[in-house]
């Protein structure tokens, strides 16, 4: 985990996407998007059934380094609202099992907007806590600090004449948007016009390595 502030505040934010926030002992994640195979395979497209599973396994990883006691997930945790339905056995328990274990919190996105049991925990539009707000997408006229994802953004540099491709976080003054934290999601470049139109051109894209962050001007 590498520490860095934003509005004030203190996070570590982790390779795999998720960001801790040690004052308040809370994981944050962002678009899991369990089940989206299972809902590519409804409409004839076959993809391996593995994304929930790998989703998971990576979820339950990021609990055991952090020992969260409260995890909130920031919209888009099921590919369409009937996802829990979907989920096997096997995950539907190991998911119950975090969402009894702590305080869990489901914020609402637009793929998930109607879900109506989410495998336990709570289900919010939105939330303020100690002065930011976390919401699925950014809302550009909100001068509030917030926590949001949505976007999937990643950072595309060319290395050595190689083309790499990083989830990032997304970071201006009062923005932080998180990328996407699931197994099956891809991501837009954070120079897409929609990323842009969100947070502005003043941000930061950052990428979080071993022992540290690194961080790349949007204008850039």
């Amino acid at each position: 985990m590498v520490p860095f502030s934003f509005a004030g505040h203190q996070f570590a934010a982790q390779p795999d996407g998720a960001l801790f926030w040690p004052a308040r002992r809370a994981l944050i994640v962002a678009d899991l998007h369990f089940e989206k195979a299972s809902w590519f395979a409804s409409f004839g497209q076959m993809l391996p059934p593995y994304d929930s599973a790998a989703t998971l396994a990576a979820l339950e990883q990021a609990v055991a380094a952090t020992a969260p006691a409260e995890i909130w997930c920031l919209g888009d945790s099921f590919h369409d609202s009937r996802g829990c339905e979907r989920l096997p056995a096997a995950e539907q328990e190991r998911l119950r099992a975090l969402t009894a274990a702590h305080r869990f919190v489901w914020v609402v996105g637009n793929h998930d907007h109607a879900m109506a049991d989410p495998c336990g925990g709570e289900i919010v539009d939105e939330a303020e806590l100690d002065g930011l707000v976390l919401r699925h997408e950014a809302d550009s006229r909100d001068p509030r600090p917030e926590l949001s994802g949505h976007f999937h953004p990643k950072l595309r540099v060319r290395v050595r004449g190689r083309l790499v491709s990083r989830r990032c976080f997304v970071a201006t003054g009062t923005k932080l948007v998180l990328p996407a934290f699931g197994s099956l999601t891809g991501g837009l470049d954070v120079h897409h016009p929609e990323i842009v139109r969100a947070v502005g051109r003043s941000g930061e894209a950052l990428v979080p390595v071993a022992d540290r962050l690194l961080r790349f001007p949007l204008a850039a």
